[in-house]
């Protein structure tokens, strides 16, 4: 994406950052092929993370000042987002935008191995299941590794009933960004002895927070539309939702956080 002697030079400076052997370097002001160097992978790296460009064969160079665009997209908006994107970094004053538009334009082929952008999504959303399994109602009694795919999220270990095991499925199915889950946690009967968690351990304010951190990372629910406020355990959801599926879900999310008693949804409407 880049010409290979930026990548060494930027590599070079910022290991000599890191490394701090002189006093004089510490102190030097980079050099203006580091700071494009800079500016492109600034650039390049927000368009591996973009859902709407990553996909697309395109390539950034900087020179004082000016970056030039080049690519293909299937949509004029795509390359004005290209060129918005590029605006935003520091330094740059102008785009020079050779982005070519191509209505039904087909991006190449996805490689075997992920992208950048594609890692940085599986490592959001195994860190987002891992996240609700670890505040809800079952917490307990699961013992749960989780790993992401290309949105494929694959569970394993153990689950100490059937009705855990597929609340923790549902909960990753319903995450942001999972296309389906493969849920393979055994049942296993919970050991002697141990004791699961008082629902009145917990406190309201976190359940709150956990209610609605648990709408945020869900789809299927507008987390947005929805007022969360908890006493003593009881959860009441305040909103307007869009469907009756969409207002059964939100109830279902909140039952399934760890400390809730129950659940008024009657200001849940639709």
């Amino acid at each position: 994406m880049f010409k290979q002697s930026r990548n060494v030079l930027l590599a070079l400076g910022i290991a000599t950052a890191i490394a701090g052997t002189s006093a004089a370097f510490a102190n030097a002001t980079p050099s203006q092929e580091v700071i494009e160097a800079r500016q492109e992978s600034q650039i390049w790296t927000t368009y591996a993370l973009s859902p709407y460009l990553r996909a697309n064969d395109l390539k950034v160079s900087v020179h004082e000042g000016k970056a030039t665009l080049t690519g293909h997209v299937a949509e004029d908006v795509n390359k004005d987002l290209a060129r918005q994107i590029a605006l935003g970094v520091d330094g740059i004053k102008t785009v020079d935008n050779r982005i070519e538009v191509i209505p039904n334009y087909k991006a190449p082929a996805r490689s075997a191995e992920r992208s950048y952008g594609e890692m940085v999504d599986d490592a959001s959303i195994t860190s987002e299941v891992k996240s609700k399994l670890l505040w809800s109602r079952y917490a307990d009694g699961l013992a749960a590794n989780v790993d992401t795919m290309r949105g494929m999220v694959k569970l394993s270990g153990t689950a100490d009933s059937q009705e855990a095991k597929e609340a923790a499925g549902k909960l990753a199915a319903n995450t942001r960004g999972v296309d389906s889950v493969n849920n393979q946690l055994v049942v296993e009967a919970a050991k002697p002895g141990v004791a699961k968690n008082a629902t009145n351990d917990v406190a309201d304010g976190w359940i709150t927070t956990k209610v609605k951190s648990t709408y945020m990372y869900s789809t299927n629910v507008n987390g947005s539309d929805i007022a969360v406020s908890t006493n003593g355990g009881v959860v009441t959801l305040t909103g307007k939702m869009d469907s009756g599926a969409e207002r059964a879900l939100a109830i279902e999310l909140a039952r399934n956080v760890r400390g809730v008693k129950s659940v008024n949804s009657n200001l849940l409407t639709m």
